[in-house]
């Protein structure tokens, strides 16, 4: 961990994690990839090795509408932590107001499962999304590439929901933050209800295992936005191994090999600063999935 990052503070949240229990919750027929179990239990000790108290899980496209694994993993881990759902059109506001009650604090928009979507593609999902939400609370949450992002911007700025962007917004940059596209995408993160997660630097980066020209995205992306920036493991780290020529979608697809205590300690690296790391850790998370700061 890095020398900054001693300790981790109290109420430290992880913004995205995946469960998945194929042993209770079978996956979806149609999907793209098939991983290993990763359970409630396992989340624990990994979040007990790390000192990390809070948790938001991410649905993922294995399980694609349906929200059952998520649901019962919020069941399971109660207060300490929140839900990002994945919905469709058929999903009514009663069902919606159900989900928050049970935890949910988002829907997931994941463009990035389906290659080669295009920004019309996003934009007709955005306002699907953003139609079925209504007047709810719930915040959208986008996976998409940075180019579909920055064509999306002027919608996305103007929506009545908090917007979220994974995984640094896919900045695939390396370590020079003035390269084709990132200035304009820090313009879309400065706007105010847009939100940044620094999540999955595996995403992004060129220099595993360190992921080194990461630093100078995360550190600009949190300049520009220190008030709506939050942090995510990615774990279990999904698509661990190349997809050969004959892969077939149920096919068995280990995790990543990656080291979570070193991963975490980027964040002192990315905030050098003990006020700064408790926002991003612990204040911001607290206000954007309502979990208790102090």
């Amino acid at each position: 961990m890095s020398p900054n990052m001693r300790n981790a503070p109290a109420r430290s949240t992880d913004c995205h994690v995946h469960i998945f229990d194929p042993g209770r919750f079978p996956y979806a027929a149609a999907r793209r990839y098939t991983p290993p179990p990763a359970t409630v239990s396992q989340l624990k000790e990994m979040h007990a090795s790390l000192g990390i108290d809070q948790v938001v899980l991410v649905q993922p496209s294995v399980y694609g509408t349906d929200n059952d694994c998520m649901l019962d993993a919020l069941k399971r881990l109660g207060d300490r932590a929140r839900g990002v759902a994945v919905i469709d059109q058929t999903f009514g506001r009663d069902q919606l107001d159900d989900m928050f009650a049970a935890g949910v604090r988002g829907v997931r928009m994941n463009i990035e499962v389906s290659k080669g979507a295009d920004a019309t593609d996003a934009l007709r999902r955005l306002s699907a999304t953003a139609e079925a939400l209504g007047g709810s609370p719930l915040l959208i949450q986008v996976y998409a590439a940075m180019p579909v992002l920055l064509a999306c911007a002027p919608t996305l700025r103007t929506l009545h929901h908090t917007v979220l962007i994974d995984h640094f917004g896919l900045a695939r940059t390396g370590s020079d933050p003035e390269k084709a596209g990132f200035p304009a995408l820090l313009e879309l993160i400065a706007s105010p209800n847009i939100w940044m997660k620094l999540s999955g630097p595996y995403q992004i980066s060129s220099a595993s295992p360190d992921y080194a020209d990461v630093t100078a995205i995360a550190k600009a992306m949190i300049a520009t936005s220190p008030d709506r920036i939050v942090w995510g493991s990615d774990w279990p780290h999904t698509g661990g191994s190349a997809r050969p020529a004959n892969y077939r979608s149920t096919d068995l697809e280990p995790f990543r090999t990656e080291d979570d205590l070193r991963n975490f300690g980027l964040v002192g690296k990315w905030a050098p600063e003990e006020s700064l790391r408790h926002r991003v850790l612990v204040d911001n998370p607290a206000r954007l999935f309502g979990f208790r700061s102090d």
